[in-house]
C-alpha cells in the first residue's frame, strides 16, 4: 500500500511558478508509474505528466515546455515544477501511483493562477 501526500499548491500570478511535491509513505524506487493529474471545476480529471521507474517522462501537450516532472528516490518524493503558469492551469492537482495492479491517489492540492 502507498499513501500519497501532495503539497506546494497556492495562488500565483500568470507567468509565475510553483513546485508541487508528492511524498510517498514507502520507497518509490519500484513504483511502476507516478503521475500528476489535474481537475478543473466542472471538468474531467486529466493527465498532466508521468514518470516511470526508469525515469522516462511524458506530458500533456498543454504543459510541454512549461512543466517538468522529476523523482527523488532517496526522499520518496515526486515533484512537478510548473513554470509560465496560465489561468487555464487552475485546478486541483492530484498525485497518482501504480504499483503492480494497484493504484493510489493523493488528496489533491489546489493551484490557482490569477492576477
Amino acid at each position: 500500500q502507498v499513501h500519497l501526500v501532495e503539497s506546494g499548491g497556492g495562488l500565483v500570478q500568470p507567468g509565475g511558478s510553483l513546485r508541487l511535491s508528492c511524498a510517498a509513505s514507502r520507497s518509490i524506487f519500484s513504483i511502476n508509474s507516478i503521475r500528476w493529474y489535474h481537475q478543473a471545476p466542472g471538468k474531467q480529471r486529466e493527465l498532466v505528466a508521468a514518470i516511470d521507474s526508469a525515469g522516462s517522462t511524458n506530458y500533456a501537450d498543454s504543459v510541454k515546455g512549461r512543466f517538468t516532472i522529476s523523482r527523488d528516490n532517496a526522499k520518496n518524493t515526486v515533484y512537478l515544477q510548473m513554470n509560465s503558469l496560465k489561468p487555464e492551469d487552475t485546478a486541483v492537482y492530484y498525485c497518482y501511483a501504480r504499483l503492480g495492479i494497484y493504484t493510489y491517489w493523493g488528496q489533491g492540492t489546489q493551484v490557482t493562477v490569477s492576477s
